[in-house]
């Protein structure tokens, strides 16, 4: 890209490893970005720096709706997470820092994507340790058409306007200072790069079977015989978290599809010992990408939709994907006589520890014991959709992740339907939302590039972290006492109490701090702040920063 600044200087940034042609540059994780900046002078021109960076940043905005016309706005966000910087080498220079009329003068750059930030990027108050691990992470490259692409088709990754994350290498020139002190920029432009940074697969999410809950891993459903002629049974339909969908390398040539396959337990209580299961019709899967943004961080990990309608800081966007629908009626019954596990308190999840047999739904509440019932399991095989499916799809997907302003989440969503003999009503329909990861692997010849004295200064940052960390000696609350009851055998008791619910839970899997590699995070250089302007009054919610030295 070639920029032009005040008529008498040229300045080109391209890429050198081997992404100079690529439609869209896309990097990963520990990635190598190598390339140069050309300036070409139409004239002599003395310059003083020549200053070239990494940088990521967040923009949001969210739109105020109100009553009162006067009073409608939108709130907006910045938030600077990350930038690099690379080194002057003075051979680079030309004598006395003077560019020659007609001659292009290079400067090399290189850089290295690195897999988590520095702990000042995320200087709000996180509820725990879990939502600030994910702050850290590099966000993926998200709503900015120019960097959504697969192969050399821009694509749709399903964001709003509202959300922009985006990455790039720009470049500024300088030719000395103004009387204000402040350096005077004779060239300035930029290069965007798209990032799929590395992400691993996280543990499977614990849901709570709350009615706002944007998660549903049971349902039941009351079957009739037919208009006016009583009912047939229950229908009980389970399922839990799937593998996550595992995204290749952003430059992998002719990627495989990306695909993961989950199971659907059914339980058919019958209301009376000789009634006979329904018979299934078809079975839908959707996915539904949710895009969470705010004007304010967001404490926690978004998990409920709900929480951020109607708020005039933040704001959701929802898109939703048919996967497949498929006909399940040749799915087999299997009829079990009358033996059934004793039924749970509340269903929080399809497989609980209280189970014997995870593939055997829990009894409905309407179903008495020592009557027969009946069971059938569903493989259902998924795969994302792409542009070389043969589908057309325009669609492009980014791996989970959760930022201090925007957090991109999926839902798997199945609805079956059934038919019963004397039914002319529309056919019962079921309806369960799984959560569902979407992860991405890292090129396989990356490799962190840090000394063994940073490697050692990060592990002693990480110690005083944990020992300094406040810690609460309280007595646990009401809610976690009396929960569980053991036997003698040391095995759980069949009506032994539920244990208590739990929200997200996930470890922290890499504890690496930063990635050095041509170019180094410099940690005294701009802490990221929020600049928040609503009604077009600039408000700064951060503690002071120093700010970057160059313009």
């Amino acid at each position: 890209m070639v920029h032009k600044a005040k008529g008498k200087l040229l300045m080109e940034i391209s890429l050198t490893d081997g992404q100079r042609d690529a439609f869209i540059p896309s990097y990963t994780s520990l990635d190598q970005i190598r390339g140069k900046v050309s300036l070409t002078a139409q004239t002599d021109t003395k310059i003083e720096q020549v200053y070239i960076s990494f940088e990521g940043d967040v923009k949001t905005y969210v739109e105020k709706i109100a009553t009162a016309s006067p009073t409608n706005g939108r709130s907006h966000a910045f938030q600077p997470f990350l930038r690099l910087v690379q080194p002057r080498e003075e051979a680079d220079f030309p004598p006395d820092n003077i560019l020659e009329a007609g001659k292009t003068h290079s400067f090399p750059f290189t850089f290295a994507v690195p897999h988590r930030l520095l702990p000042q990027n995320c200087n709000h108050a996180p509820d725990n340790d879990v939502v600030r691990h994910a702050h850290l992470q590099p966000p993926p490259t998200l709503g900015d058409p120019l960097t959504a692409g697969w192969g050399k088709s821009l694509m749709d990754d399903m964001a709003p306007d509202m959300s922009i994350i985006s990455y790039s290498i720009r470049a500024r020139i300088t030719d000395g200072r103004r009387s204000d002190s402040k350096h005077n920029v004779i060239a300035d432009g930029l290069k965007k790069v798209r990032i799929v940074p590395a992400v691993p697969e996280q543990p499977p999410l614990e849901v709570r079977g709350g009615k706002e809950d944007d998660y549903k891993l049971r349902k039941e459903k009351s079957i009739k015989k037919g208009t006016f002629k009583g009912k047939l049974g229950t229908l009980v339909m389970e399922s839990a978290q799937p593998r996550s969908f595992r995204l290749p390398p952003p430059r992998t040539e002719n990627p495989g599809a990306v695909t993961t396959s989950a199971t659907v337990n059914l339980r058919f209580d019958p209301a009376a010992p000789d009634a006979q299961p329904p018979s299934l019709g078809r079975l839908t899967a959707k996915l539904k990408a949710a895009t969470f943004f705010a004007s304010r961080p967001i404490p926690d990990i978004p998990c409920r939709s709900s929480d951020f309608h109607a708020s005039t800081t933040r704001g959701i966007h929802v898109e939703t994907i048919p996967l497949s629908t498929r006909c399940v009626s040749t799915a087999r019954w299997q009829k079990h006589n009358g033996a059934s596990p004793p039924r749970r308190a509340s269903a929080l999840s399809a497989v609980s520890a209280a189970n014997p047999n995870p593939n055997v739904p829990q009894p409905s509440a309407s179903y008495k014991e020592g009557q027969p019932y009946y069971t059938a399991h569903l493989l259902v095989p998924t795969t994302l959709p792409n542009k070389q499916d043969g589908t057309g799809s325009s669609k492009v997907f980014v791996p989970t992740f959760h930022s201090c302003l925007v957090s991109r989440i999926y839902v798997l969503d199945f609805y079956l339907t059934c038919q019963t003999p004397g039914a002319f009503a529309t056919a019962p329909k079921m309806h369960l939302k799984l959560p569902i990861q979407i992860s991405a692997e890292g090129s396989a010849d990356a490799r962190p590039n840090i000394s063994e004295a940073e490697a050692q200064a990060i592990a002693r940052r990480e110690a005083a972290e944990f020992m300094w960390q406040p810690r609460s000696i309280a007595p646990p609350s009401s809610e976690y006492l009396e929960q569980a009851r053991l036997s003698s055998s040391a095995t759980p008791s069949p009506d032994s109490a539920e244990a208590p619910p739990w929200g997200v839970q996930a470890e922290p899997v890499d504890n690496s701090r930063r990635t050095s590699g041509g170019a180094r995070a410099n940690e005294d250089l701009t802490p990221p702040d929020y600049l928040i302007r609503t009604s077009g009054r600039p408000n700064v919610c951060s503690s002071p920063t120093r700010r970057f030295s160059p313009p």
